[in-house]
């Protein structure tokens, strides 16, 4: 439940409140900014989230020197 104007309907009648999935994403300290996006005509929704970079360092340096690069993406510790 919100308000009408932020909420949109995927093409299976499911009806998302993004500003309610932004909100609990936001609450990580790994991520900086996110948007949550949805098209009625999709089955889905996508969120565009901005890890914190200050963060993640701080995290590459508690975790044994990980190389804070474009690859640390795909590390399992970190997912």
């Amino acid at each position: 439940m919100d308000r009408a104007k932020n909420i949109f309907k995927l093409s299976q009648g499911e009806y998302i409140a993004p500003e309610k999935c932004e909100n609990i994403y936001i609450q990580s300290e790994f991520v900086a900014q996110v948007w949550v996006y949805g098209d009625s005509l999709r089955d889905y929704c996508i969120a565009f989230i901005v890890l914190d970079p200050e963060t993640m360092k701080k995290w590459c340096a508690a975790n044994g020197d990980v190389e804070f690069n474009d690859a640390l993406l795909t590390n399992t510790e970190l997912k």
